[in-house]
């Protein structure tokens, strides 16, 4: 489910082309005037690391220049584990287009996005999420917990199945493929990462929310 990352760091304590969030991390956290982007392949990413970073900014959104005070001075409820990944989905309309990511808790910056994608469902999405989440952090060896707001999702986790009333059709036919590698992922795979309901009500949004509430 999870595609591999490559960070690129052109401001951080060391400048170069990493290959975990980890690595990277070192490099930009609380570090004044970091600029650092990831890319889905090496090629990518040292076309980047050659160029300035401006030609990347309009792109980075919450990587970008807004967020690095919430970087550096994160907002998040003491009983909240800082050191996670959090989840969520969106979907405009019921059946709708309908996407997914994952951020880092802390600094909420965005670790994987997936689509928009035709004729989805919020529920979908937020199973998918989870998965993709799974994958993500067993690639990379870590066991930290991940937050998820959807009851359903979390559910449909433990059953190793995404139980959706959705019926497939031609447009969603790539969003029932995602569903069945997840499925497959979940009955392949063993993990350590607990899975936290994140609290709205005490709370607030999780730091992956859209915010188009």
């Amino acid at each position: 489910m999870a595609k591999y990352k490559y960070y690129v760091v052109w401001e951080g304590r060391a400048r170069g082309i990493f290959d975990s969030w980890e690595e990277c991390k070192e490099q930009v956290d609380n570090f004044k005037g970091a600029k650092y982007k990831s890319f889905d392949s090496l090629e990518a990413a040292t076309e980047a690391f050659r160029n300035a970073p401006d030609d990347y900014f309009d792109v980075m959104r919450k990587i970008g220049e807004h967020s690095r005070d919430k970087l550096s001075a994160p907002i998040l409820p003491p009983s909240v584990i800082a050191d996670s990944l959090s989840v969520d989905a969106a979907c405009s309309g019921n059946p709708g287009k309908m996407e997914y990511r994952g951020v880092d808790t802390k600094s909420g910056i965005e670790l994987f996005h997936v689509g928009p994608l035709e004729q989805g469902t919020n529920n979908i999405g937020e199973f998918l999420a989870l998965v993709h989440g799974l994958a993500y952090l067993q690639q990379r060896d870590s066991n930290i917990p991940i937050y998820s707001d959807s009851r359903n999702a979390i559910l449909w986790i433990k059953q190793k199945k995404c139980k959706t009333k959705l019926a497939p059709n031609a447009a969603n036919a790539p969003i029932f493929d995602l569903i069945a590698r997840a499925e497959r992922w979940l009955h392949t795979h063993v993990y350590a990462n607990a899975i936290i309901k994140w609290d709205t009500e005490k709370w607030g949004e999780i730091p992956a929310d859209f915010g188009r509430k």
